[in-house]
């Protein structure tokens, strides 16, 4: 699974539409839309908050890792 594919699964899995978290990250709908379908790429600080919203770690969203591996 890539990080994009990752992301939409972490947003669809809390019940939560693209423009909650857009808003959140400070873009607009679009681009989250294009983070999530690669057509363009994440910044780090954007992953970061990411990753502190839905409270798994980088390594799980970036596929190095399980969701609940230690």
């Amino acid at each position: 699974m890539t990080y994009q594919e990752r992301i939409r699964a972490l947003r669809e899995d809390a019940d939560i539409k693209q423009e909650q978290i857009a808003n959140m990250l400070g873009v607009a709908q679009n681009t989250y839309s294009q983070y999530e379908l690669g057509k363009r790429s994440m910044p780090i600080d954007y992953l970061i908050v990411l990753c502190k919203y839905y409270k798994v770690s980088s390594d799980y969203v970036l596929g190095l890792k399980r969701k609940n591996a230690p």
